[in-house]
């Protein structure tokens, strides 16, 4: 269920981070979004973008929900630059040695693998600095 603009669940994890009350490696923040790293990365580099009010789920979003949604999808690339995965976008995109870019994922529901029930965003990659320009051997 989703809950009223501004409301967070008082026993909801990423609630407490987005108020502060548990430390987090804070990426950005501004009047809907918080975004920290991943206590658990899956990825060199790995970030959550958190909305500040508490939603459940993707599958809880609504047409009231779709400027979050969308303000969400734009910030996305940005926080991926300021991390350094950001995605080059080069005359030839297809060459192998263009190897920029980041995974997105919001896991949605049990059997989507949400381990966290408040809507969230995984920014996940590697900084093109990091990567085996030779991925022959691979």
């Amino acid at each position: 269920m989703q809950e009223a603009p501004g409301n967070t669940v008082s026993n909801c994890l990423f609630c407490k981070i987005v108020a502060g009350e548990i430390p987090s490696k804070k990426v950005y923040e501004d009047d809907q979004f918080y975004a920290f790293h991943d206590i658990y990365p899956k990825a060199p580099v790995h970030a959550l973008v958190v909305p500040r009010q508490h939603i459940h789920s993707l599958s809880d979003c609504g047409e009231n929900e779709s400027a979050l949604l969308g303000s969400l999808l734009v910030l996305i690339p940005k926080l991926a630059k300021q991390l350094g995965i950001g995605y080059v976008r080069t005359s030839d995109d297809d060459a192998p040695t263009n190897r920029t870019g980041f995974r997105t994922t919001i896991h949605t529901g049990p059997g989507g693998g949400q381990e966290i029930f408040h809507l969230h965003a995984h920014i996940m990659g590697t900084p093109a600095s990091g990567i085996d320009k030779d991925i022959s051997k691979e």
